[in-house]
């Protein structure tokens, strides 16, 4: 159900609620719609208890599977929330210079913070992905295709999400492939389709019974 919850927060937040100020570079000076940004952060803190709920929840069944790999996923998901906290942060503070502008400001001065505070939002966006692509692509896969608690079929195709997100990231660092461009979102299909495999799984069909009593501590 967490991980469920991160899609039902996540998506709307960044492609409706978020839109006025993303992709208005005159929301700061504007009308603003302030109230669906606040809607669109309000979301996101939810998003960031499930992010983390998703690892609090794995880690005690993971952990005698291989307790480091385990430890870096935690990590991994706390890091993740951080970045998407600095987002609601930079969006937030979008709202508040709107707001608090008095006539007569200098529109120059608001609309060169406006666009640094949006940078900021698009590059916490792209850390995350880095850290997406490590945790839930790449240990979180190793986990769950060695632990064998869903198909490994399934879990295969963490581990090969994990590289493809990783890839796209450094591509748009560097400045080879365009920042939300068809190859990025493109490179978020598989990873996208792993994590809502690991909402549906376990909701309908369960972990692998025999994998779970494996993974029973020896004195239960």
């Amino acid at each position: 159900m967490l991980y469920l919850i991160t899609f039902i927060t996540s998506i709307p937040a960044f492609f409706v609620f978020y839109a006025p100020v993303l992709n208005d570079p005159r929301y700061i000076v504007g009308a603003g719609a302030d109230t669906s940004v606040a809607l669109g952060a309000f979301l996101e803190m939810i998003l960031i208890i499930a992010n983390i709920g998703t690892a609090v929840v794995l880690y005690p069944i993971l952990k005698r599977q291989n307790e480091i790999l385990i430890l870096g996923y935690v990590t991994a998901r706390v890091m993740e929330s951080v970045f998407i906290a600095v987002g609601i942060l930079s969006v937030l503070s979008i709202v508040t210079l709107r707001q608090e502008a008095t006539a007569g400001a200098d529109v120059a001065s608001l609309l060169t913070a406006g666009k640094s505070l949006v940078a900021l939002k698009d590059w916490t966006f792209l850390l995350l992905g880095f850290m997406v692509g490590v945790g839930n692509g790449l240990l979180l896969g190793y986990l769950m295709y060695t632990s064998a608690l869903v198909p490994r079929g399934m879990a295969v195709l963490g581990l090969i999400a994990g590289p493809v997100l990783l890839a796209s990231g450094v591509g748009v660092l560097f400045g080879v492939i365009e920042a939300g461009g068809v190859v990025q979102s493109l490179a978020t299909i598989p990873e996208a389709l792993w994590e809502l495999f690991l909402g549906i799984w376990p909701i309908v069909r369960g972990f692998n019974p025999s994998a779970i009593a494996r993974l029973q501590p020896e004195s239960a």
